[in-house]
């Protein structure tokens, strides 16, 4: 019977997510390009192509810089297979074209409608499916199962909150997560939620976000930027969401910590102009990266291509894509965004992997165990509220060996926990020789 509900609300939804489409793309306008695919539209491979293909389903943006070390490892593992990515939104699809160029296939993942699923299923053929950590579309699980295709939720996690959700469901969960061929969790209490909720053949293999690595020469940019800027204390706070900003600049006003900067990186690049209009109306001086520091402040030169920053600015704001490890590399601490307003948190590890202490806000049911991990090991302090991130920023502006001692402790912490990537590839290539 729910399944049937489902079934027919999304009847009622497709038109409706349509027209959200088209008002959400007045603000990114990549919303109405390939709206087809949507709906399982998709070119797919050529009918003679024969080799395997190996679909991996990475939703948004986090997600899919997640599977970059994945994707790398398997093209490198399976020269002779191709691999498709999917996306469910726009940020997605760009930082996929942004990381892999034309070494991988990609479209948008049809909506959890039987004809669009199938049209999909048809076109792609694919041998083998990868969602990645929380994508759970009843239709999908159920259409590659009845045309044997295997699906595997990877680098899966299950949150307390989600799990409450979803056992509410009963026996509609155990069957949802029962279509799962495996399921290949971050912790043990990741798996073991996810047993309890019908998952079967359920092993825990790490985070691979531990195996995210920040290229060499985008960690030089950021050096670079570092050195155009000076000795100011600087911050970044990665990551932030609507509502958010407003609570960093209360606890920027509160830091009284002299010429402070403040790097400002806005979560979703649609928000940037509106973000750039609050930081000037409340009287902070900006400055845009895309205006200070152009492209050729990769170069490895310092200096060069890149002018120093203005005394007077006190909030550079990040308005660009795939540059995170730069802005990482170039402040003395970071503050993870997502946590200040109960929207679950951001991923700490590449912040981490930086050699950055990290600072992060009371609301990570997204990523309680990575921000438990890091807290334990010494290599972040979570905070409740902007006066106590206005306070733990200043104490640690003002004790330098604290600060180097948390930003040691957080490099090992995210090297301690590498290698999800190689375990997960050799359970893949187990099962894509299974089929």
């Amino acid at each position: 019977m729910l399944r049937a509900i489902y079934r027919a609300a999304w009847w009622l939804i497709a038109p409706l997510a349509v027209l959200r489409l088209f008002i959400r793309s007045r603000r990114e306008r990549g919303y109405r390009e390939h709206i087809g695919e949507r709906f399982g539209y998709s070119a797919g491979r050529l009918p003679e192509d024969d080799a395997p293909l190996i679909w991996v389903h990475a939703v948004s943006v986090g997600e899919t810089r997640a599977a970059q070390p994945l994707v790398d490892a398997l093209l490198a593992a399976r020269p002779d297979a191709r691999v498709l990515l999917t996306h469910m939104t726009p940020g997605g699809r760009a930082t996929g074209e942004q990381l892999f160029g034309d070494r991988v296939l990609r479209c948008y993942v049809p909506y959890d409608m039987p004809h669009a699923v199938r049209r999909f299923l048809r076109a792609w053929r694919p041998s083998l499916g990868l969602v990645m950590e929380t994508e759970v579309w009843p239709t999908l699980i159920d259409e590659c199962k009845h045309a044997d295709v295997p699906l595997v939720l990877t680098n899966a996690r299950m949150s307390a909150r989600s799990f409450k959700r979803a056992a509410k469901f009963g026996a509609g969960a155990r069957e949802v997560f029962g279509g799962f061929t495996r399921v290949l969790a971050q912790s043990p209490s990741d798996a073991e939620r996810l047993t309890a909720l019908g998952a079967r053949n359920v092993a825990v293999l790490g985070n691979l976000k531990f195996d995210m690595a920040s290229p060499p020469a985008l960690i030089a940019r950021g050096r670079d930027w570092r050195r155009a800027i000076g000795e100011r204390p600087v911050w970044v706070a990665a990551s932030t969401r609507e509502g958010e900003e407003e609570l960093v600049l209360q606890a920027f006003a509160a830091l009284n910590v002299p010429d402070a900067l403040l790097i400002l990186v806005p979560r979703h690049p649609q928000r940037f102009d509106e973000v750039a209009a609050l930081v000037e109306r409340k009287n902070f001086k900006l400055e845009r990266r895309s205006r200070w520091a152009p492209a050729a402040a990769a170069a490895a030169s310092a200096h060069e291509g890149v002018r120093v920053l203005p005394q007077d600015v006190s909030v550079l704001l990040g308005d660009s894509m795939g540059e995170m490890g730069a802005y990482y590399a170039a402040a003395d601490l970071a503050f993870i965004g997502g946590s200040l307003l109960p929207l679950g948190g951001q991923n700490l590890i590449e912040a981490c992997a930086v050699g950055v202490p990290v600072l992060i806000g009371p609301h990570v049911f997204n990523f309680t165990q990575a921000t438990a991990d890091a807290t334990a090991a010494g290599a972040a302090l979570q905070v409740q509220d902007p006066a106590d991130l206005a306070r733990a920023l200043r104490e640690l502006f003002n004790d330098k060996p604290r600060r180097v001692a948390m930003g040691a402790a957080a490099a090992a912490f995210a090297s301690r926990h590498r290698g999800a990537t190689a375990r997960t590839v050799d359970v893949i290539q187990a099962l894509v020789s299974d089929v």
